[in-house]
């Protein structure tokens, strides 16, 4: 079984994940949805064979001994992949989660326009948040390439792994895979600010080493983007503040309330106007009021700002899919199943 030409239907298919599970034919995920592809069932020996082509020699001794490993891949002129292998009923498994080469234009990605103004912004930390699979990575790399075809500056990414790949156009990109070029995203931090970036990727504030870091960092002058599995803005402050101890709580609420610039949410819907992805975005800009709000610990607050200020670019998560819903870009169910507050939300669509 050729991997290449499953990797081929796939990308033309425009599925974002493929899974190679031997037992069952490749699958993939398009628009949401697990599809059963048209090849042959995997057999334990194709599954190892197609591990064996993509695993890099230090991905397989992490997967002797683990039983799990995560890596890319990458096909010329075709597409990158995240690719997770693992042991399922004593055979080779994987989960493939496709990059596109080709890193979008901000506005072919349906965002809100202040996601653009953030890309002016000379330093402060800026988190992109969701769930797996809500097009965070999308809209930092789109971000990034924003910023490389303006400025002149050195642009620094920690990833795990590399997901999309820079030319470097004005600006410097250096780009670092976890285990392949640093041992942890702290270490890989700790040493980037020694390495003159202006503007330095965080792939994930995963650990209270790294969150530390990348405040000091946006702290000391530098911009920094980062990621968090959170739902919405004032949960991932609460987030950030809880990684901490209770005696250290007060001042990193006041640190965060100095940094912290904006967080924007992201659910993805499927479309029903035609074929594709749309994103609902919930938009926290820090004024002075909301800074205010973290000093002060009530982070409860933050949606009620967010729901009277949308006249400088905030908006709510059910504002945004309301507006997607009205706009007849999403079904009224699935507007409902995401929101953050579905019966209040069920009354709005209603009326």
């Amino acid at each position: 079984m050729d991997l290449h030409t499953i990797l081929k239907a796939a990308y033309e298919a425009d599925a974002s994940d493929i899974h190679l599970v031997a037992g069952h034919p490749p699958v993939m995920r398009v628009h949401q949805v697990i599809t059963p592809m048209k090849f042959p069932v995997i057999t334990p020996e194709d599954a190892q064979a197609m591990f064996e082509q993509m695993a890099p020699p230090e991905s397989r001794n992490t997967f002797e001994k683990q039983k799990d490993a995560d890596f890319s891949y990458e096909v010329p002129k075709l597409a990158r992949y995240r690719v997770n292998a693992h042991r399922q009923r004593g055979a080779v498994g994987m989960a493939m989660r496709m990059i596109k080469t080709k890193v979008p234009p901000l506005a072919a990605l349906s965002l809100p326009e202040v996601i653009a103004r953030l890309t002016y912004l000379p330093r402060g930390l800026v988190l992109v948040t969701g769930d797996t699979g809500s097009g965070k990575s999308t809209t930092l790399a789109a971000m990034i390439q924003a910023m490389n075809e303006r400025y002149r500056k050195h642009i620094i990414t920690l990833e795990d792994p590399v997901e999309y790949t820079f030319q470097s156009d004005k600006c410097l990109i250096e780009q670092r895979e976890l285990n392949h070029d640093m041992p942890t995203f702290a270490s890989g931090l700790k040493h980037a600010l020694r390495q003159d970036p202006d503007i330095v990727l965080v792939g994930e504030m995963r650990d209270l080493e790294t969150t530390a870091l990348a405040i000091s960092a946006a702290e000391t002058g530098h911009l920094v983007l980062s990621t968090l599995h959170t739902v919405n803005a004032s949960q991932t402050v609460e987030r950030i503040i809880d990684m901490y101890p209770g005696g250290q709580q007060n001042q990193i609420r006041s640190m965060l309330s100095n940094t912290l610039q904006a967080v924007i949410s992201q659910t993805l819907f499927s479309r029903i106007d035609k074929p594709g992805m749309i994103p609902a975005v919930e938009t926290l800009l820090c004024t002075p009021a909301v800074r205010n709000l973290i000093r002060e610990a009530r982070t409860f607050e933050i949606p009620n700002v967010i729901e009277t200020s949308r006249s400088i670019g905030m908006c709510s998560l059910d504002t945004s899919i309301a507006e997607l819903y009205f706009n007849g870009f999403i079904s009224r169910e699935d507007a409902i199943a995401q929101a953050a507050f579905p019966d209040k939300l069920e009354r709005q669509l209603v009326a």
